[in-house]
């Protein structure tokens, strides 16, 4: 029972970024942008980014059930660090309607999943496997945030 209550919390603690980030709505600002023709529709980021929450979830619950905090220490900490990161990415993009700083802050959040990545595959390959959804979507993420960002200068 002790351990999937773990899973459960450890579920819970990812999908936390999710919570904090619907706070920041795309609203008008968003809709004004240019876009790519790639762009994709609204829709598809509440499913993606869920089911992405939920391995994240499972994946550190692999980790901890195989070494504990005492064990994996450094891997679930820097875990802990990106859903930081992947939190204020909304924040910087949405809230304060800033692409260049949410593209830099994206940039150090993918780089915090490939450590992450890196270290959970060292302690349960399949837990660093269970990453790397998350760390390709991010990829994606960071051009298109780049994108938006160029194809959105102010003309001087």
């Amino acid at each position: 029972m002790k351990t999937w209550l773990a899973l459960l919390l450890w579920i819970t603690v990812s999908l936390v970024p999710g919570f904090a980030g619907s706070q920041f709505q795309p609203g008008e600002w968003y809709a004004s942008l240019e876009k790519p023709s790639w762009n994709p529709p609204g829709w598809v980021f509440g499913p993606v980014w869920t089911t992405l929450y939920v391995l994240m979830g499972i994946s550190a619950w692999l980790v901890w059930k195989q070494s504990g905090f005492s064990g994996a220490g450094p891997a679930l900490w820097i875990f802990l660090g990106q859903l930081v990161l992947n939190g204020l990415w909304s924040y910087l993009f949405f809230g304060i309607n800033s692409p260049l700083s949410a593209f830099i802050e994206i940039i150090a959040l993918w780089l915090a999943i490939l450590v992450t990545t890196v270290l959970f595959w060292r302690v349960r390959p399949l837990a660093g496997s269970l990453l790397l959804p998350y760390l390709a979507w991010v990829g994606f993420a960071s051009v298109l945030n780049f994108t938006l960002w160029r194809l959105n200068q102010p003309v001087t």
